[in-house]
C-alpha cells in the first residue's frame, strides 16, 4: 500500500479572530424575548440572517429566574439565528445545551455588543474574515465584492467601491474612495475615536465601536455624497465633507 506524503498538514488548527453577537437575557419571559428579538431582526434582516450568537444567561440566573434553555434554543433557531455557545448557565441549562450540540461557557473574542431584551438593545456585526492582514494598515486597490469580508488590525483603505452585500471591518479608521454600498464597521475592538470616510455613501450599515445605523437611518441629505462618520456622545454623526 502506498502512503501519500503531504508537504503541509492536511488538518491544522490556527489562531484567528472570530467575534459574534452576544444575546444577553434579563428575563425568562420567552414570549417577550421572541417579540423583542423579532423587532430587532426586522430592522436589518440581512444583517441578522444566519448570524451566530452566544447566549448569556448570567443575569437570568443571578435573578434566580427559571428558564427552559431547550425552549429558548428552539425560539432562537426559529428566528434564523444559530446558537454556537452559552455562558453563565446553570447545570440544567448546560446539560440541555450539550444535548443540542451547543458548547457551554463560550466566550467570544474581540468586541461583542449585546442584544438585550429591554429598551437598550444593540448589536454588533459578526466578524468572520475572508481576507485578514496582520499589518497595521490594509490597502485595497480592487473592489470588495458582494459576500466578501475584509478585516484590518489597523486602518483600512479601499481605493475602489464596496459592493452591496460586502463587509469591511477595521480596528482603526476606514477610508473608501469609491461608492460604499455594503457594511462598514470601524473601531471594532472598541476604539471610539475611529472614523469612517467615504466619497459616496450608499451603505447598508455603518458602525463605530459597536454603535450603528442602518440604511433607513443614514440615507437622505447625505446619501451619494462625500462624508465622514464619527461618534459624538455615543451617537453616530454623519457629516458631509466640504
Amino acid at each position: 500500500m502506498t502512503i501519500n506524503s503531504h508537504s503541509s498538514p492536511v488538518v491544522e488548527f490556527k489562531s484567528s479572530t472570530f467575534s459574534v453577537p452576544v444575546l444577553s437575557l434579563a428575563s425568562n419571559d420567552l414570549i417577550l424575548i421572541e417579540q423583542l428579538l423579532n423587532e430587532k431582526i426586522k430592522l436589518a434582516p440581512e444583517f441578522f440572517k444566519h448570524s451566530p450568537v452566544v447566549i448569556d444567561l448570567s443575569e437570568v440566573n443571578k435573578k434566580q429566574l427559571v428558564l427552559n434553555f431547550d425552549a429558548l434554543a428552539t425560539l432562537i433557531h426559529k428566528a434564523d439565528l444559530f446558537a454556537i455557545g452559552i455562558r453563565g448557565g446553570n447545570d440544567e441549562q448546560q446539560t440541555q445545551a450539550i444535548k443540542r450540540g451547543i458548547p457551554v461557557n463560550a466566550t467570544p473574542t474581540g468586541e461583542a455588543k449585546e442584544l438585550k431584551t429591554d429598551t437598550s438593545k444593540s448589536i454588533k456585526a459578526p466578524v468572520d474574515t475572508e481576507l485578514e492582514n496582520d499589518s497595521q494598515t490594509v490597502l485595497l486597490t480592487k473592489p470588495v465584492r458582494s459576500g466578501q469580508r475584509v478585516y484590518s488590525h489597523g486602518d483600512l483603505i479601499v481605493l475602489a467601491q464596496v459592493s452591496a452585500g460586502a463587509e469591511i471591518l477595521a480596528e482603526g479608521n476606514i477610508h473608501v474612495y469609491g461608492a460604499l454600498r455594503g457594511k462598514a464597521l470601524a473601531g471594532v475592538q472598541g476604539n471610539i475615536e475611529a472614523r469612517i470616510f467615504c466619497s459616496d455613501l450608499q451603505a447598508e450599515l455603518i458602525s463605530i465601536a459597536g454603535n450603528y445605523k442602518i440604511s433607513d437611518d443614514i440615507h437622505g441629505a447625505v446619501a451619494n455624497t462625500p462624508v465622514q462618520i464619527y461618534l459624538q456622545k455615543n451617537t453616530l454623526v454623519v457629516k458631509p465633507i466640504i
